[in-house]
């Protein structure tokens, strides 16, 4: 990024009820279905998990490749998942006690499986993981503000303080950088379905008081207020009204919100979606373990700003390339960062797995409001407990 002079950054979010992420969730709960079912028979990652879902106006498609010799109830599962998401009335145009649901899920390919139970990757393709020191997150500012407001969205629809909002909804978030630092909040977008009741008389917009208490209790609350100025502008539901959403107005489907899901365009991301995939494909595992080798030289104040990409050829256990790049803000160079990630962190996918603790059904959580940034317990891949391992192999 331009380091010098004034720019403008922009990133986007979107609620749980944003159909790509519904999908998103409905794939990640059927593979935490397979991993609690091999945990409890003591047999933790012997299923192998490829599942996508489609959703459109009152039908959801589940697809893929899996194998297990679990029991999967994909219709009671669909069920439960968008009732929790909340499409629970006809009037938010889906309803998880009608729609249509279609398995259309197989098995996987017996030529990768030779590969990948043997501790080869799961697929070839690259992966990045990124760190900056902008926020407490170690994350890029727009993406976390974004996220901050889609969070705070679904809480006020849950709470019943906003209730005549609807479960789809969408943030963006524009900050103004100077010299390389965040200054002020630009613009802000907030965009979430809502109930006829906050219509004016027009019918073709929301009311003025209904679009200051969104902006108020919704915007405001969550935004640092330090850089909020005079000239920062808040756009509402621009289009006047989202009273249709959900599956009803727009189709969804699983790993279509990838930039959301990691750094908000910030920085590059690799080649694959997360949701839906077992550990052993290095779209989801190396993508975390990037995403923490990043986090750990940030926060071992090795470097300000780190993108760490990872290569993988199927079947191959060992990556192909490892690459650290600090941007020149690296206290040692970067090559030797390079070497210091290789020595202190695992990088073939099964001590990755085991590393992290990816074997456990922890992944419907991370299908909203990102992968990264977050301080749950179960993302383990936040964690920064190998800064003083870091600076000890660097010579620091």
């Amino acid at each position: 990024m331009n380091s010098r002079g004034v720019h403008v950054f922009t990133s986007e979010s979107v609620t749980d009820g944003h159909p790509d992420k519904v999908c998103d969730q409905l794939s990640d709960a059927v593979l935490d279905e397979v991993l609690r079912h091999d945990l409890e028979r003591g047999q933790p990652g012997s299923g192998r998990v490829a599942c996508e879902c489609f959703i459109t106006v009152g039908l959801v498609i589940v697809g893929g490749e899996i194998t297990t010799d679990a029991w999967v109830d994909v219709q009671d599962l669909v069920r439960s998942v968008v009732r929790q998401i909340g499409y629970t009335d006809a009037k938010y145009g889906f309803n998880a006690a009608t729609c249509g649901i279609l398995n259309a899920i197989g098995r996987q390919s017996p030529d990768i499986a030779q590969g990948v139970d043997q501790g080869g990757a799961g697929d070839q393709g690259l992966m990045v993981g990124y760190a900056c020191d902008q926020t407490e997150e170690l994350m890029p500012m727009p993406i976390v503000l974004a996220h901050r407001l889609t969070r705070r969205l679904t809480e006020v629809r849950r709470t019943g303080l906003l209730p005549y909002l609807g479960p789809d909804g969408k943030s963006q978030v524009t900050v103004e950088y100077r010299d390389g630092l965040p200054a002020r909040i630009d613009t802000v977008v907030i965009s979430s379905q809502h109930t006829e009741d906050i219509l004016d008389a027009s019918g073709r917009q929301i009311t003025d008081a209904a679009r200051a208490e969104i902006e108020e209790k919704v915007g405001r609350a969550v935004l640092p207020a330090a850089l909020l100025d005079e000239r920062t502008r808040f756009l509402v539901n621009p289009t006047g009204k989202f009273v249709v959403g959900g599956p009803q107005s727009d189709t969804g489907m699983t790993g279509r919100k990838i930039i959301v899901d990691t750094y908000g365009g910030w920085a590059p991301h690799g080649g694959g979606a997360f949701s839906g995939k077992d550990p052993t494909k290095v779209d989801r595992s190396a993508t975390y373990m990037a995403r923490h080798m990043a986090k750990n030289l940030v926060a071992a104040g090795l470097a300000r700003e780190v993108l760490v990409q990872l290569a993988y050829a199927i079947g191959v256990a060992d990556p192909v390339s490892v690459m650290v790049d600090t941007f020149g803000s690296g206290v040692v160079p970067d090559q030797r960062l390079t070497e210091v990630v290789r020595e202190v962190f695992p990088l073939t996918p099964r001590r990755i797995i085991d590393y992290l603790g990816l074997l456990r059904p922890i992944y419907q959580a991370t299908a909203s409001n990102g992968h990264f940034g977050r301080s749950e317990p179960a993302f383990s891949w936040e964690r920064t407990h190998r800064v003083a391992d870091l600076r000890a192999a660097a010579g620091v």
